[in-house]
């Protein structure tokens, strides 16, 4: 009889553990408190719940959260301070009594942000702006955004509290951005272990999907093959013709004492060469400087005078003194010296 006594109190146990409901709260968006007691499956039997704040008397519920007729939750309306009380909750069935105290201050779920949109900027770069939904103040709310670029692996980037933009620098028109926001309370205002649900995607940029970089047209390599080919030909025929050598890497000339032309000392070619050279033949004429000599300089020991000539030069170059074509006239002599050198 004592084994058969332990047995049925075990028994009683078991099932009453397995009865017994376990209530979880959520603050959703600082607005009400929702209660559910299904984590284990939906209960057997409608329960009725209560609930108080702190000291508060205890309040029925007005809202129930049904599943198949069946009581599985509740929402009780909340101030935004109330999540700093403690709170409590009773489920009742008969002679049953299940009671819970909550700590709500980390359990807060915001709305996640609307009207996001897209810009680009006049400085080149691609904003995008949102809205907070919750009564929560504006320094209290952080965020966290998420993009991706052509459908690859998704980024994410912390959002300070009190901001509602997000910046992508110098964005390519070629690809396709995509980007969600959520947000939570901010650990100055009581942080929150619950991210809200993401936004709405918003996107800009290019439509194509299925875009990656990693691919490309089949013609590019062939278009990359042709441009490689032209300018090696290219730079065959300037160095068949000898002018990319000279264009790309001129010649330094060293001056040398056994080279007495200037030509010599560039490395022209044979043909750029052969235009110094002169067309026509001249003779030689040195020429020194001209000194005009008078009369008086010239007079001889004997008292007579003597004509001197002054053109100075080294060429014998006879004239025609009948010749007015020559460029160089005879000097015409006076009356008066020809008076003087027959004396």
């Amino acid at each position: 009889q004592p084994d058969c006594f332990y047995f049925s109190v075990l028994l009683d146990l078991c099932l009453l553990k397995k009865k017994s409901p376990d209530v979880d709260c959520l603050v959703v968006n600082l607005d009400y408190v929702s209660c559910k007691w299904n984590k284990t499956g939906t209960p057997e039997v409608n329960y009725t719940f209560y609930s108080k704040l702190g000291n508060d008397q205890w309040k029925i519920c007005n809202h129930y959260l049904t599943e198949n007729n069946v009581n599985i939750g509740c929402n009780q309306q909340v101030d935004s301070g109330d999540r700093f009380k403690t709170f409590r909750t009773r489920l009742t069935n008969g002679s049953e009594n299940f009671e819970k105290g909550h700590e709500l201050k980390k359990q807060v779920k915001l709305n996640p942000p609307t009207n996001l949109t897209v810009l680009n900027g006049s400085d080149f770069n691609l904003w995008f702006y949102w809205n907070h939904t919750s009564p929560a103040p504006l320094h209290c709310v952080e965020g966290e955004v998420r993009f991706r670029t052509n459908n690859n692996n998704w980024d994410f980037s912390k959002v300070s509290a009190g901001i509602q933009k997000y910046c992508i620098n110098l964005p390519s028109s070629s690809s396709r951005y995509e980007l969600q926001v959520r947000n939570r309370i901010d650990d100055s205002c009581g942080e929150s272990i619950f991210w809200s649900d993401w936004s709405e995607p918003v996107v800009w940029g290019s439509n194509n999907s299925t875009y990656s970089k990693d691919l490309m047209s089949p013609w590019t390599p062939v278009i990359y093959l042709v441009g490689v080919i032209s300018f090696i030909l290219l730079a065959m025929l300037l160095m068949h013709h000898e002018r990319l050598r000279i264009i790309l890497v001129p010649v330094v000339p060293k001056p040398s004492p056994f080279l007495h032309n200037i030509e010599d000392w560039f490395q022209f070619s044979k043909g750029l060469k052969d235009n110094f050279k002169p067309d026509y033949n001249e003779r030689a004429c040195p020429v020194r400087e001209y000194n005009y000599v008078s009369q008086s300089d010239v007079v001889s020991s004997d008292g007579s005078t003597c004509s001197v000539t002054t053109d100075q030069t080294d060429c014998s170059i006879e004239h025609d003194p009948e010749d007015l074509s020559s460029p160089f006239p005879s000097n015409p002599v006076s009356s008066e010296e020809v008076q003087k050198a027959s004396v």
